[in-house]
């Protein structure tokens, strides 16, 4: 016979796996959309464009999806945002 302790586990259990599959079915979309922003960006960088993958380009292209991906690359493009930083050696300031 259970117990109340064994049931009340059982009930605990049951709603963090509920929770976890609201959770994930609510986040799969923008991870689908920032794979393929990343799957873009990656061929932009093939194609000889230089665009700095940065966890605020991955935001971007996650929330906007392939348009997101597109206005990254321009932008990065164009040299207004999201270029790779330059290194300077060292002693030369």
């Amino acid at each position: 016979m259970a117990t109340t302790l064994e049931i009340g586990l059982a009930l605990l259990v049951l709603a963090a796996l509920f929770g976890a599959y609201r959770v994930i079915r609510a986040v799969k979309p923008f991870i689908v959309n920032a794979v393929v922003g990343l799957v873009v960006i990656l061929l932009a960088q093939a194609l000889g464009a230089d665009v700095a993958v940065t966890p605020l380009a991955l935001l971007i292209v996650a929330v906007g999806g392939l348009p997101g991906a597109i206005l990254v690359v321009l932008l990065a493009m164009l040299g207004i945002a999201f270029a790779p930083a330059v290194l300077l050696p060292l002693g030369v300031v």
